[in-house]
């Protein structure tokens, strides 16, 4: 009988627990159990329900030893990045965490530059600005003199909170931990000098543990609860974007010159290189990417693009006015509306947490004297070829950072679905795009499991299988619309 290996997947909107087969060639995926997910507002705060989230694990866990028994071999989970938990004296948690469109962000990275300046934390950390990240979530926290930071004992990112509650072993698994511009990624240490700059208790940081590692067998009443004391929890790339760009179908090896590049596409966009080393120079920090841990020891130098978001907070927008828009139904009105009449910045502040997406969109377009797109189709075609173009002028400052010509671009994630997106990608980048896997992040998390237990012998062979697996579709470029043209009017309006 086949072995099977479980995948813990959550994301910010949803969580699932997915089950893969492995005959020795190509894994099969199924989903076993499916959750919402999301953050909660109290007390003017906004957190995760990470008991809620255990229960789900715990439910979806047993579900599938309800379905494959013994066959089960081990598990693996993974979560976004940046958010973290933090345990007191004799390991009890303090809080729930925090979420990371909490309010007490806004305006923390001016307030942390008055402290240490942007030049001084990049040259440590090699990441990208963003007000999300752990170092400004703890900043935040000090600047509003909360008392979770005095009674704090360690520090656990989310995904390491619950391997801590699978197994009892507290470790800081190391994709996960680049994200918390906190860790160096050319010493692939905690950057404990810049804790103390900031006045930060540096004890809270624990052991950094690589992808691969065995954390052990569950807690014996976890094992109870599920029904099976055998199952071995192992580490993946705990960031789900880790996790994602492992499964990309490539057969280049680890080089500092790829001539490939990825997207993870969904509500968040992350497009980037893997390369044998971080790239920390004066470019880089100008242009604001991000080194962060990969599978393998690699490094993924990437930039952090607002997504698919802005397309779904327009049909919830338009879902409470009274019309529920299929996704399928949004494509195709996109499809029929005229190309390339108005251009937004997907990662423009005000499409942050606006009250109205759409809205939104109109008064960015005034604001910037064009076109304004009124009808639903016009509004998603607007934000899809914004999307595009913005990927175009991400792949060009790759090409800088690295001195390499990017031939092809790999997306992978739940935004492959969106086929117009995709062939946008290609008519704008003006190179070929494969699209696939779907489930890029279980199947990462998987290919790193069996790899782990000595089922495949090494990476390359672990994308192998991914080929074996899982159907590519090849998009591109269409010339039939002036996409330079474009291109020229998206960089002009975004500045």
């Amino acid at each position: 009988m086949q072995q099977v290996y479980l995948a813990v997947d959550i994301g910010g909107s949803s969580g699932r627990v997915v089950a893969g087969e492995f005959d020795g060639q190509k894994v099969v995926l199924e989903e076993v159990y499916r959750f919402d997910n999301g953050g909660t507002a109290a007390n003017d705060r906004m957190y995760w329900d990470m008991l809620k989230q255990w229960d789900h694990i715990v439910t979806g866990v047993s579900a599938a030893q309800a379905k494959y028994g013994s066959r089960i071999v081990s598990l693996g989970l993974d979560t976004w990045g940046v958010d973290f938990g933090l345990l007191g004296k004799n390991d009890e948690l303090i809080s729930n965490p925090f979420h990371y469109r909490d309010s007490q962000l806004e305006g923390i990275l001016e307030w942390g530059f008055e402290r240490v300046s942007r030049e001084e934390i990049f040259a440590q950390t090699g990441l990208q600005f963003m007000q999300i990240n752990s170092l400004f979530q703890l900043l935040a926290l000090q600047r509003r003199e909360s008392p979770i930071l005095d009674f704090a004992e360690s520090l656990l990112m989310i995904p390491d909170l619950f391997n801590w509650l699978l197994t009892g072993e507290k470790v800081n698994e190391f994709t996960n931990a680049t994200t918390t511009q906190l860790l160096n990624p050319a010493t692939k240490q905690w950057a404990t000098d810049l804790m103390d700059q900031f006045n930060l208790p540096s004890k809270i940081l624990g052991e950094i543990a690589m992808p691969g590692t065995k954390l052990g067998k569950l807690r014996p009443a976890v094992a109870k609860e599920i029904g099976n004391s055998d199952i071995e929890v192992v580490l993946p790339g705990t960031h789900d974007t880790a996790s994602a760009v492992m499964a990309v179908p490539t057969t280049q090896p680890l080089s500092n010159q790829p001539n490939w590049c990825y997207i993870s596409s969904g509500t968040w966009s992350l497009m980037g290189v893997e390369v044998t080393d971080p790239i920390i120079n004066d470019r880089c920090l100008d242009l604001n990417f991000t080194n962060e841990g990969g599978v393998g020891g690699s490094v993924r130098v990437l930039k952090n693009i607002t997504g698919l978001w802005i397309v779904q907070q327009c049909r919830q927008a338009w879902l409470e006015a009274g019309t529920d828009y299929s996704w399928g139904q949004l494509v195709e009105m996109a499809e029929s509306s005229t190309p390339l009449v108005a251009f937004i910045d997907p990662d423009h502040s005000s499409f942050a947490i606006p009250e109205s997406m759409p809205e939104a969109i109109h008064r960015f377009c005034s604001d910037t004297g064009q076109s304004i797109p009124e009808s639903p189709g016009a509004i998603i075609r607007c934000a899809l070829e914004s999307l595009a173009l913005k990927y175009h002028s991400v792949l060009g400052m790759l090409e800088s950072l690295t001195g390499s010509p990017i031939e092809t671009v790999h997306i992978v994630g739940g935004g492959t679905q969106n086929k117009l997106l995709c062939q946008m990608t290609a008519d704008a980048c003006q190179r070929q795009v494969i699209a696939g896997p779907v489930e890029a992040t279980a199947t990462g998390n998987l290919l790193v499991q069996l790899i782990a237990n000595g089922a495949v012998n090494s990476m390359a062979e672990a994308r192998q299988i991914v080929t074996n697996s899982f159907i590519e579709e090849i998009y591109t470029p269409d010339l039939s619309y002036d996409w330079g043209e474009a291109a020229e009017r998206f960089a002009n309006i975004v500045g």
